[in-house]
Order: structure tokens, then sequence, then C-alpha cells
């Protein structure tokens, strides 16, 4: 189901600069399940060590890190040997053990011979914390929910999928395959992304029982918020998680403390804020007045947006009808299109695994949804949760950059207007891919 991690998890394997790799991503988001399917098909045998089903595990790093003695003593402990090269030594929620952790470092020094593949939940949290991590010692890979296109490869239209891989320009799709793709969307729209949810749809299509896997995932969330958190920060962390419903009926969407409890203040939830992001939980967009490379420089850290890492769960949150026709009118009508939002941040932050930037004018009277930095250059992108394309900020945005090119997703076909391109929503993945093609000063063709 996770196509694009497996190549990344061969590409890993084979390079010559191979250092312990640490999968970092939300709880559930199948960071366990690839890391069994790449070693069972990949290596001889896998060693699966989980630290918190079992609390012994972070005894055998209490004495040294010397990777020689804790191989010897988890082989022992086991009754299995193993190998270096053809063995896959997996440390799942390493964060439980600062110890293990940080003894990736040695393996890389001493012991490179050694595959081993670390994952965890809360490994963003973790990190945040001084010294509690290999700096420079390991490879990264970001775990999130599935994108559209791997939804599609789930519900076996890979066919679709490599329709869409093959655009170059903005040549409409044939009717039939619009409108499949559309109809695939708006069930992506209500099932999102997160691996057993998608599964289980792709076997059964009941909605019901959707909902209900999505419901479990989120209290396996709340309830990290009760162990892992500061006890201090774990009002906060259900309040913001709980509100992320709020701002999607509100026409400025832009993230308020004090809208979350009368009298709040950001510097007493700036924290619990970070933690939500740092688990992954949490997608953060933030505000620039003026476009230009790079945006972090021109960034307004206290202006900006805030959205679920899951466009289905996000509809759990809301507690969206379950019935498709009344979750598609809800969608679009009292929430404005906010999910349709939700779901570009989702599939912007999964190809990009870049911060995202919002622009909004100095009066806060014009806004687009999303700039992106492709190339050294910038990006604005534009969403419509319909077929309408009009707008206003579009504009607005327009008159006062003059980009070579403006680019907005919406519900219609591939489309080129002048210096306006229109992607489908369904394809919004691709947007650096295409934007990417065409150089700064110079009009699409």
């Amino acid at each position: 189901m996770k196509r694009d991690i497996y190549q990344n998890l061969i590409d890993w394997k084979s390079s010559t600069r191979r250092k312990p790799l640490l999968l970092q991503g939300a709880r559930q988001t199948g960071k366990t399940y690839i890391l069994k399917e790449f070693g069972q098909k990949e290596y001889s045998q896998i060693h699966y060590f989980n630290f918190e089903e079992d609390s012994q595990l972070t005894h055998f790093f209490d004495r040294d890190v010397h990777p020689s003695r804790i191989i010897t003593d988890l082989s022992a402990y086991r009754n299995r040997d193993i190998h270096p090269h053809k063995d896959l030594i997996i440390f799942d929620e390493i964060q439980v053990s600062n110890k293990a952790l940080n003894s990736l470092k040695y393996f890389q020094e001493e012991s490179n011979e050694f595959h081993i593949a670390a994952a965890g939940s809360l490994l963003g949290v973790k990190m945040s914390s001084r010294g509690s991590f290999p700096v420079g010692k390991v490879n990264f890979l970001n775990i999130q929910p599935l994108s559209f296109l791997e939804f599609l490869d789930a519900l076996g239209q890979t066919k679709y999928r490599q329709i869409l891989e093959k655009i170059t320009s903005f040549n409409p799709l044939p009717v039939p395959i619009h409108e499949d793709l559309i109809t695939y969307l708006q069930k992506y729209y209500f099932v999102g992304g997160m691996p057993e949810a998608v599964k289980h749809y792709a076997q059964t299509e009941k909605l019901p029982e959707i909902r209900e896997i999505q419901k479990e995932i989120i209290n396996s969330y709340v309830l990290d918020f009760a162990k892992h958190a500061p006890s201090s920060d774990i009002p906060k962390l259900t309040l913001i998680w709980d509100s992320l419903v709020l701002y999607l009926a509100r026409e400025n969407k832009k993230f308020m403390f004090s809208a979350l409890k009368k009298g709040a203040r950001a510097r007493e939830y700036e924290n619990a804020l970070i933690w939500l992001e740092n688990a992954g939980l949490i997608h953060r967009v933030t505000a620039v007045e003026h476009s230009a490379f790079p945006l972090e420089h021109y960034a307004d850290r206290e202006c900006f947006k805030v959205y679920c890492l899951d466009i289905g769960l996000l509809g759990a949150l809301a507690k969206t009808p379950v019935n498709i026709q009344n979750f598609e009118k809800l969608i679009f009508t009292e929430y404005a299109g906010a999910f349709v939002e939700n779901y570009t941040a989702q599939q912007l932050k999964k190809a990009t695994q870049k911060n995202l930037y919002y622009w909004r004018s100095k009066k806060g009277a014009a806004e687009i949804d999303f700039l992106c930095e492709i190339d050294n250059n910038i990006c604005p992108l534009e969403v419509k949760s319909g077929v309408n394309p009009k707008s206003k900020s579009l504009y607005s945005y327009n008159q006062q950059f003059n980009p070579p090119y403006l680019a907005r997703t919406t519900l219609l076909n591939f489309k080129k207007d002048g210096k306006i391109c229109n992607i489908p929503l369904y394809a919004v993945m691709f947007f650096f891919k295409l934007m990417g093609r065409y150089p700064k000063k110079q009009a699409l063709d």
C-alpha cells in the first residue's frame, strides 16, 4: 500500500552510505507494517523488538552501548542468531528508551554491517528534547497517511495512478476517466489515508465500520496525550485537538489561541501545539505577506492555520454523516470547502515534506491558500472545493506580484487559461512536478 516508501527502503538497503534508519510518524500510519513487509521480502530473517510491548528490552542498553555485546545479548534473549548483512533488526517504539535510541550512533560507527531500522510513533516529540537522539548518525524517513495516489493503488486502480503519473501538460483527461477519479476522490474524503481504514474499505466498502476504525485511532492519540505528554499540557492538547473542527466552520481559519478558551494566550498553549506538531498529528501552515524566496524569511510565526494529519480522521472528529450523500453535502456547505483545504495540505505535505505557507494581504482582505517553493520560485495555489474557479484573492495576488503563472486546484479537468493553470484536486500531488517545468520569468506555453 505504501509503494513509494517501500522504494525508499530498497534504496536505503543498497546504499553504500547506509546508516541505521529511523522511521517517524504518527501512530498507526503503517510504520511497523511496511518494515515487516520489507524485511520479509528483502532479508533472510527479521528480528523484531518492540520496546512498548516488552519493557525488559531497555535493560539490554543499560550496561554499555557496544553493538557487539548488545547483538550477542539480544540473540541469546530470543534464542536466534542475528546475521550481519542478511538479517533485518527492527527496533519498534524506540522512543521508549533513550539509551536504545542513542545506541544507533555506535551501530553506525562500529557495526554498520548490521541492518537496523527503528520506528516510533512519538519520535518527533522525543527528538525535540536535547541529547535524545544520535545527530548525523541515522537516516530519516517520515511516514504519513496514504496519499490519494496510494489510495488508488489500494483499491486496485493503479492504472489511474499510472495515467496521472504520465501527465506533463494541462491537456484534459477523457471525461469518463476524469469523472471516475472524482468519484474515487469523494470516497477518499471520507475514508482518508490511515492504512487500517483504507485496507478495510478496500475489502468491505462498509463506511460505518470505517468510521469505527477512525474513532479507535483517534482514541489511541488521546491516550498518548495522557501517557506521554507533560501532565500540565494534557488538557491543552485535548482542547487544541478538539478545536480542529471548530476552525473548519469559520470563514477566517487563522488559528487563534483566544478561541480555544476565554483568556487563553499563545505562551500558555504554544508548547502543546508544538507537541502535536512533533507527534505528526497536525500540519501548520504559516502566513506570509510578501511572496519572495525563501518564504521562511517572510513568515509571520504568530499567524498560521492548523490542519489535521488525515482528512478521514478529521471527518470522524467532526462527526460527519456516514451516509456518503449527506457527508458530501455537509463538507461543501457547512464547512465551506475547508475539508478540501485540509486534503490539499495533506497531499502537499506528503509530496514535499517541507514547511507550508499561505499568503494574506496586509489588511487581510485577500488570501491564497498555499504558497510553495519550487526550484527557488514561489508558486501560488488556490483551492476550490467545486467547479466554480472564480477567485478575487488570486486576482489580487496577481495584481500585486504578477507571477508568470497562477495555479488553482478544483473539481474541473486539467486546463490552462492564459497564465491560470487548473489542476484537478485528484492530481494536486503533481502540482510540484507540473509547475517545476517552467522557469520563473517565462510564461506558460
